[in-house]
């Protein structure tokens, strides 16, 4: 039987050096999540003065100076609303399902790098672990409906997994045309590999698609169909109010902002400036990424305001029948294009 001696010299090592490093990591995630959660709120406000003046409306104009006050006031609003559970429903995996898609909307945000070395986890393997987050998330989705034992919530989940799936695929065979180019998992990298050109030169119609896959991936407009209003009531939060609804709407806004970093980063050069002058340099990365970003959520937002909604055997037809197809196309001919480009064939 062995003993376990813990010495002064240890306590110190563990003091001085490990509990700093946590500390670094807590720090760095707070400083991640709190302006993501803002972020979030106001995103919402924009997106209804940007459809509003769209559609020749005013939008939120009455809480505060132009109405800036209005998502503090919603968010006052849903966490003073009654928590209302059904009878029927599975209560503990009931408040689970939010949990687990807000927790992982904001756990893929570990190794997006906003600027050149300002990332918390600059890991190897970066989209390996943002295809695993990702798929995580679909079992929210599912638990939602699911533990809501409602006919309605249920059918939301299935519509929204069915979709989220279908799309990923596509979204995976995307990635690994820029992941051939590259010849890295590190996000870092596959930003600095495009020190030159944009990959979104080379590689358009993959970003076209990449782009709208994003759409469905994200529940957006056109492909919102898990939130049918006109056949299910909002889909599979229909039971949900207050804080845990609350839950739902940051994690689905949060990955919406994560798609659109996805897309800068994967072919509009991430944190780069767009040309290298001396006059663009002198902005800083951090401030390249954030633009690059609103670009995308104002593209999403002016999508949404544009687009009717797709009917759910036109969803899947486009994502197995032509994405798919496309995406797999696509794979091989950057692959081949590769070899000879480095002499192998």
């Amino acid at each position: 039987m062995t003993s376990f001696n813990f010495s002064f010299a240890d306590l110190f090592i563990y003091t001085w050096l490990v509990i700093p490093a946590v500390l670094w990591i807590v720090i760095k995630c707070v400083a991640i999540i709190l302006p993501l959660i803002l972020t979030v709120a106001y995103i919402t406000y924009a997106e209804r003065k940007i459809i509003g003046a769209m559609q020749l409306r005013i939008g939120p104009n009455m809480v505060g100076f132009f109405g800036l006050l209005q998502p503090i006031a919603d968010a006052i609003k849903l966490l003073h609303k009654e928590t209302i559970v059904p009878i029927a429903s599975n209560k503990i995996l009931f408040f689970m399902a939010p949990m687990i898609t807000f927790c992982f909307s904001l756990a893929a945000w570990a190794v997006i790098p906003f600027d050149e070395g300002v990332v918390v986890a600059n890991i190897n393997v970066g989209v390996l672990y943002l295809f695993a987050t990702s798929s995580l998330a679909v079992y929210g989705v599912i638990l939602a409906g699911w533990a809501s034992n409602s006919k309605y919530a249920f059918l939301g989940s299935l519509r929204s997994a069915a979709q989220m799936i279908s799309y990923e695929v596509s979204i995976g065979l995307i990635i690994i045309t820029v992941l051939i180019n590259v010849g890295s998992l590190n996000l870092s990298a596959i930003v600095l590999a495009q020190s030159d050109t944009w990959f979104v030169v080379y590689l358009l119609p993959m970003w076209v698609i990449f782009f709208i896959s994003s759409l469905a991936e994200a529940n957006r407009t056109p492909f919102d169909l898990p939130e049918a209003e006109a056949e299910l009531v909002a889909g599979y939060h229909v039971e949900y109010s207050s804080f845990a609804f609350a839950l739902f709407f940051l994690g689905e806004y949060a990955n919406m902002i994560l798609l659109s970093a996805l897309n800068v980063i994967l072919f509009f050069g991430g944190w780069l400036p767009p040309f290298n002058l001396p006059i663009f340099q002198i902005i800083p990365g951090y401030v390249w990424f954030a633009l690059k970003i609103s670009a995308f959520l104002f593209l999403f937002v002016w999508v949404r305001a544009s687009f009717p909604r797709y009917r759910y055997d036109q969803l899947m037809r486009l994502g197995w029948k032509i994405f798919l197809p496309i995406s797999l196309l696509a794979v091989v001919l950057v692959a081949v294009l590769k070899l000879f480009r480095l002499g192998s064939i």
